[in-house]
Order: C-alpha cells, then structure tokens, then sequence
C-alpha cells in the first residue's frame, strides 16, 4: 500500500463548517452559550414540496438558527483511510476544528500517514503540496447555510435510488453541491461537491444531537481523482460548540 495519501481535506471541512456570525472567543474567555429557544418543530415534506422547501427542512434538520449562529465547531474521533484499489486501511486519529471559513484539519495516522491543514479565511497552508481549501462557505453545510442568501440558487434534482430527495445549491460563484435528504426527517444523507473537475462524495450513517445541533457521528468519504477515488471513514467520539480557541488555532506556519 502507498505510504503517501491525499484526503479530500475540503471535503471534510465542508462536511463539519459552519457559519460564524461573531468572531471566535479569545482563549481564556468565557465561551459563547448557543441559544436556549425551543427549536421549530420540523418541516413537513410533501411530494409538493419545492427545491427550497427541502433546503430549509435540511436547515431545520440541522438544527436551523442553533446551527447557522454557532462561532465554531471542533470534532475529535478515529478514521480508517484507504488509497485508490486498495481494501486495507490505514487506521488514524482526526481532529477538525471550523470557524466560519476558517478551518483547521489533523490527521495522524503514523507511522504511514500525518497531515496537517489550516486556512486562516484567506490564505490556506497543507504539509502536503497541492491540497487546498477553498473558502468553506462554497459547498456542503457551509452552502446550505446561506441557501437563502442573494446569489445563491436552489434548483431540483431527481430523487436518488434510496428515494432520498434531493435539490443542488449553487453559490454565487457557480460552485454547486448536490444534497439528498431523509424523506420524512430532513437529516442530509449524502452530499457531492464539485470542485476543479473532481467529485467529493459523502455518506452520513449515524447522527446525535448536541445542545440542539445536529452532529454526523460516523460518515465516509470519496475524493473521484484520475488515479482512482480515496476513501475515508470517520468516526466522531467528541463535538464542542462555542469554545475558546487559542490563539494561534489557525496561524499559518511560516
């Protein structure tokens, strides 16, 4: 098995992102507390129901203004990593920790494998040459969260064949992601990003609830690439919300 593997790194931010609308608390300060409202009951979906209305029940299902309004979001957990044609694993340890369109990935999987990666918003490092991230709110929840902004587009998508609804966001770039949600409860099952001629697939199996937001606690992964797709499975053992960064969480190293 190859000792070098790229991760669909963005692909695992835009899995976890979410939208700041406040910045990050300093560390030694007192956290932010999410809201205590009672959350909406959730949306009912119809046959009727339009691409929008099936953007806003994937909100909902998220955990709606709970999850649009949190600071930051860091989940820790175990992952098995696999490259092109290969069925053994790599077994490795990930923490990501998202701010906005800040975002901070390790994975430690040695000896076989280490990789660390920062964006600071606007400039992105990877101890592995030509893997980048693009700015979070592009694709996957960073996207769903601004459905409803000027610029952004919802448009339908025919029905997967686990009869999943699905619609596709495009922001205001042209960057699209195609989602397929839970018929009866709006929880977003899989989603695919298109980014540079590449296709980034994920598969959402298990979720809990924390402090009314919706977590993936165990997913996979697909990065398409010429030499065969990469696959991923992550298994999330801890999620905080709120916390207090250091400062120096997304400091790109010089």
């Amino acid at each position: 098995m190859k000792k070098r593997l790229i991760l669909p790194a963005i692909l695992i931010g835009a899995s976890v992102s979410i939208n700041a609308q406040n910045s990050e608390p300093k560390n030694g300060s007192t956290p932010a507390v999410a809201p205590t409202t009672t959350a909406a009951p959730a949306i009912v979906i119809t046959p009727t129901s339009t691409p929008t209305d099936l953007a806003k029940a994937a909100l909902q299902a998220q955990g709606g203004d709970k999850f649009r309004n949190l600071q930051n979001m860091t989940v820790r957990g175990s992952c098995q990593l696999y490259a092109p044609n290969s069925i053994q694993s790599i077994p490795g340890s990930f923490a990501i920790t998202t701010s906005g369109n800040k975002f901070r990935m390790d994975i430690d999987a040695r000896p076989a494998f280490v990789f660390k990666q920062i964006s600071d918003g606007e400039n992105s490092f990877s101890s592995m040459p030509g893997v980048e991230v693009p700015p979070l709110s592009k694709f996957g929840l960073g996207a769903l969260v601004r459905y409803d902004q000027t610029g952004y587009k919802v448009t339908a998508l025919a029905d997967n064949k686990k009869k999943q609804r699905g619609f596709r966001i495009e922001d205001p770039d042209g960057y699209t992601t195609d989602f397929f949600i839970d018929p009866t409860s709006g929880r977003i099952m899989s989603f695919l990003m298109y980014y540079r001629n590449y296709t980034f697939g994920t598969d959402n199996s298990k979720f809990k609830e924390i402090e009314g937001v919706l977590v993936p606690t165990s997913f996979s992964q697909r990065f398409e690439m010429p030499q065969g797709a990469f696959f991923a499975e992550f298994s999330v053992k801890d999620a905080k919300f709120n916390q207090a960064l250091a400062e120096d969480a997304f400091t790109i190293p010089r």
